[in-house]
């Protein structure tokens, strides 16, 4: 996962106390590296503590952010006393950064009230965002008004900022690759590429027949065969899959990473069925699983909104992200359901996991075109689910994003699945039917539904449904 970097706005206004000013640069930048962020910040010797009060403090601010634009990620405001409004909103109007930025407001101690001690952050935070709201610029708020910086509370504020840093910077000009069209069954994974080309997302398309060509014209033992047969054995069990079988999936992989690589693409969305089984003989499932572990997420039937979800999910927790049915009930309990895929699932979501043959398909196609799962039970874990969908009578791109845990509740079933528990599920499954959203919904073993609704619905102004 990248380091991110924040740029450092410390506020100061001149009638409180210069001394608190300068704590608050103090405190704020060891526990930025203390957590292992980098930062941009005003030298204490440029103004007074490096603090932005004036005007001119404001433009040397926003002169050394936007020379340092490619590597800021977002901007915290920390205001150890009341701050300046006009200065911070210069600050950032004039750097030119389009970044994520948190207002954080240290807390007045009652023992220390009187002018050589009081702060006033608590009303110069409101000010600040006014401020902001003034202009037009979004903003992100700690968890509580005031909080103080050396503190767990900052840290966890801290922590999520960083991942709706990240999900904003990592959806700039992304590129997915869909390989093949989508299983004509499938109405249900039907998307909008203008749509998303408006929200900055690229979809680079290639047909199932030219990765079939290049996979024929590939030497058994070419160096980048033998590569992925090795790669492959040694992500998984492989004991009961023919040879002949592993050697068509190194050769489908092969030719895949190099076009993934030569298109610069983040993820991809292949045509898993039943073409590919039919006339090539095999399920490219481990294969996107070995993709999606190693951060290359790969989603099923051409699914490139869920594919975009399981990106949305990568970026803010740092850890690969699948793709899943909602699938069954569980035992009668309303907030219990099973998820379920074939499956292509990232192999550290399992407790055990071995390759086998997709049991589904084999009824059709026959169990020796079906090698190439990857299956298993998901181990417990907090878990948070998201799925995109583009809806094209409103022209826009719509979220829902929550928060659940996988169980040990005992269930015996094949491919990759688990148990999961989601409060007012009966809730959120009406809202999923209701607002025609796909079947499928990506999920991630973190706890980020905050930071994704924030990132997407503040800043990416999407239309999100935080569920709860």
């Amino acid at each position: 996962m990248a380091k991110v970097t924040f740029g450092v706005i410390v506020g100061n206004r001149g009638f409180f106390p210069d001394a608190l000013a300068k704590e608050g640069r103090r405190d704020i930048m060891a526990v930025l590296k203390k957590n292992g962020y980098d930062s941009v910040a005003l030298p204490m010797t440029e103004t007074k503590f490096g603090a932005v009060e004036t005007f001119e403090d404001a433009k040397k601010c926003a002169a050394l952010f936007a020379s340092k634009a490619d590597k800021i990620d977002g901007i915290i405001v920390t205001l150890p006393n009341f701050g300046e409004e006009r200065g911070v909103a210069e600050a950032v109007k004039r750097s030119g950064l389009n970044v994520p930025i948190l207002i954080q407001a240290e807390e007045d101690a009652v023992a220390r009230m009187a002018m050589g001690g009081r702060r006033d952050s608590f009303c110069g935070k409101i000010s600040v965002c006014n401020n902001l709201r003034q202009a037009g610029i979004p903003f992100t708020l700690t968890t509580s008004h005031t909080v103080k910086i050396v503190s767990e509370e900052f840290k966890s504020d801290l922590d999520r900022f960083a991942a709706v840093c990240r999900v904003v910077k990592g959806l700039r000009n992304v590129r997915f690759g869909a390989i093949g069209s989508r299983p004509a069954a499938f109405n249900t994974v039907r998307y909008s590429e203008k749509i998303l080309e408006l929200a900055g997302i690229a979809v680079e398309p290639i047909d199932l027949y030219e990765i079939l060509a290049k996979v024929d014209r590939l030497a058994d033992k070419a160096p980048a065969v033998r590569a992925k047969l090795n790669a492959i054995r040694k992500y998984t069990n492989v004991e009961a899959i023919p040879p002949e079988s592993l050697l068509k999936m190194a050769k489908f992989g092969a030719v895949v990473d190099a076009w993934v690589k030569e298109n610069e693409l983040a993820g991809t969305a292949i045509q898993c069925w039943t073409a590919l089984e039919q006339y090539f003989g095999i399920v490219p499932c481990a294969l996107m699983s070995m993709m999606s572990e190693s951060m290359l997420p790969s989603a099923c039937e051409v699914d490139i909104t869920g594919l975009l979800a399981m990106y949305v999910l990568q970026l803010a927790s740092g850890s690969p992200s699948a793709l899943l049915d909602w699938n069954n009930n569980f035992e009668g309990d309303p907030n219990k359901c099973v998820l379920f895929h074939c499956s292509n699932l990232p192999r550290s979501f399992f407790q055990a996991d071995k390759m086998d043959f997709q049991e589904i398909i084999a009824g059709s196609v026959g169990k020796d075109n079906t090698y190439g799962t990857i299956v298993g039970r998901i181990k417990p874990s907090p878990a948070t689910f998201c799925r995109a969908s583009t809806d094209d009578v409103e022209g826009l791109l719509r979220i829902y994003v929550g928060q659940g845990k996988f169980t040990n509740d005992k269930l015996d079933t094949f491919g990759g699945y688990g148990v999961m528990k989601i409060d007012n599920l009966q809730t959120l499954l009406s809202y999923i039917c209701q607002m025609g959203f796909e079947h499928h919904v990506a999920v991630n073993l973190c706890a980020r539904a905050e930071a994704v609704a924030e990132a997407l619905g503040n800043y990416q102004g999407w239309d999100v449904y935080r569920h709860v």
